[in-house]
């Protein structure tokens, strides 16, 4: 399984089982996430991912779209 559809998986186990957002689509303006879901979202990628991301970096704006987490992840691994 390829990051982005890994991610996707995440994001619809903790949002909506049915969501298919486009990679620059803002998670949390969509209605997908909100500042409650985002700690069980970087949980899972953390999991997923086999990273540890620190409390300093759960800030909605790092985790906005698919593409910024991409990115994030291309950074911290």
């Amino acid at each position: 399984m390829d990051k982005r559809a890994k991610l996707l998986e995440i994001i619809r186990q903790v949002s909506n089982p049915d969501a298919n957002p486009q990679p620059d689509e803002s998670l949390f303006e969509s209605g997908l996430l909100d500042s409650f879901a985002l700690p069980d979202m970087v949980t899972a990628i953390e999991a997923g991912f086999g990273i540890k991301i620190p409390d300093s970096d759960l800030n909605p704006r790092k985790f906005d779209s698919i593409e910024r987490i991409e990115s994030y992840l291309e950074d911290h691994t």
